[in-house]
């Protein structure tokens, strides 16, 4: 501990910068030192009674001893300053904080099947949906996120956790070629959700399903899974995505677009959001799939709360130490030739 305290460390700028002051506007007491010498100098010099003395031919030769008599001044000046610094509570503060909130369970439902190849969407409308998915889940705090993918037939693709990088992982890695089985099984894929949901303890349970076609496979009917979804507990938002008629599909081997018709179900949506007490959203580009994801994200937001630790520790001490000590060596060369060589 005293070896920490006799460190020169405490006089460099940079430990100095790096202080909180508690009381910072006293360093500039430091100011007044050297004008206060000045001060008294000048008094000395004004009443000092004035004697002619004869001096030999030539200059006088300074004497070493004659640089000696300004220790005590300095010694006084610097035992001052360091208690000034004192004063001004130098100090060092380490705050924390933690986030945390109840969370929200949420399972993304995501349509893989072939007609999300369409590129009404840049690049196309899966590759929309991936990202709009990956920035949602960047948005989230404590929430567990699942996520469902599904086409002629649905997949738990991840169960519900916080562990958000290994959730961009997978989204990201997406393709059309997960599931063989050709068709669009949109209740399936609610069902399959569901279940992974049906036990959780959430205070808030969300479903977000994404689709751009009618239900044409799968063994649940939609509005039975949304009616399980009502009696878990689970709200339902769904997106349908892309536009009706006729839309670009790739091209031919001479690079040439070719154009199939499309057909949303957007009756079938809607049902799905009312009875899972939830909202339907259209989206026609990725700017309006972008907006539908921050609109859901506002929604269902649970309170962030924050608990802040604050310490913070003192090192005036050190400072008053060295002060004391040049104050006492003044002290001590107060009554030595050294302050009567200035007297005089």
């Amino acid at each position: 501990m005293y070896e920490d305290i006799l460190s020169l460390h405490w006089f460099k700028p940079s430990t100095l910068a790096n202080f909180d002051w508690e009381h910072f506007d006293y360093l500039y007491l430091i100011l007044v030192i050297p004008i206060l010498f000045l001060l008294r100098w000048l008094l000395r010099y004004r009443v000092r009674q004035k004697l002619d003395v004869a001096l030999p031919e030539g200059r006088l030769q300074a004497d070493w001893s004659t640089f000696l008599r300004f220790i005590p001044p300095f010694m006084l000046s610097i035992g001052l300053a360091l208690m000034i610094v004192a004063l001004a509570r130098p100090q060092k503060t380490n705050e924390q904080v933690e986030k945390w909130s109840e969370g929200i369970d949420i399972m993304l439902i995501l349509d893989i099947s072939h007609s999300m190849k369409i590129e009404d969407f840049v690049p196309n409308r899966m590759e929309a949906a991936k990202k709009v998915a990956t920035k949602f889940i960047d948005g989230r705090v404590q929430d567990r996120i699942g996520l469902v993918i599904f086409s002629g037939e649905a997949i738990s693709y991840a169960p519900l956790t916080t562990d958000y990088t290994l959730l961009k992982d997978l989204v990201t890695d997406i393709d059309f070629n997960m599931i063989k089985k050709n068709g669009t099984a949109i209740g399936l894929a609610l069902g399959v959700a569901i279940n992974r949901m049906r036990e959780s303890t959430a205070k808030s349970k969300v479903a977000i399903l994404l689709s751009d076609g009618e239900n044409t496979a799968g063994s649940i009917d939609p509005k039975t899974a949304a009616e399980l979804a009502y009696g878990y507990g689970v709200k339902v938002y769904t997106i349908g995505v892309g536009k009706e008629g006729r839309v670009p599909y790739g091209t031919d081997m001479f690079g040439v677009p070719k154009y199939i018709e499309q057909h949303l179900d957007e009756t079938a949506l809607r049902d799905i959001a009312r009875i899972g007490k939830g909202k339907y959203f259209r989206a026609t580009n990725n700017k309006a799939l972008a907006k539908i994801f921050d609109q859901i994200d506002n929604y269902e937001k649970a309170e962030i709360k924050e608990t802040r630790y604050k310490d913070t520790k003192d090192y005036y001490q050190v400072y008053l130490i060295y002060g004391m000590i040049f104050f006492l060596i003044w002290m001590a060369l107060k009554s030595t030739f050294l302050t009567n060589a200035l007297e005089d």
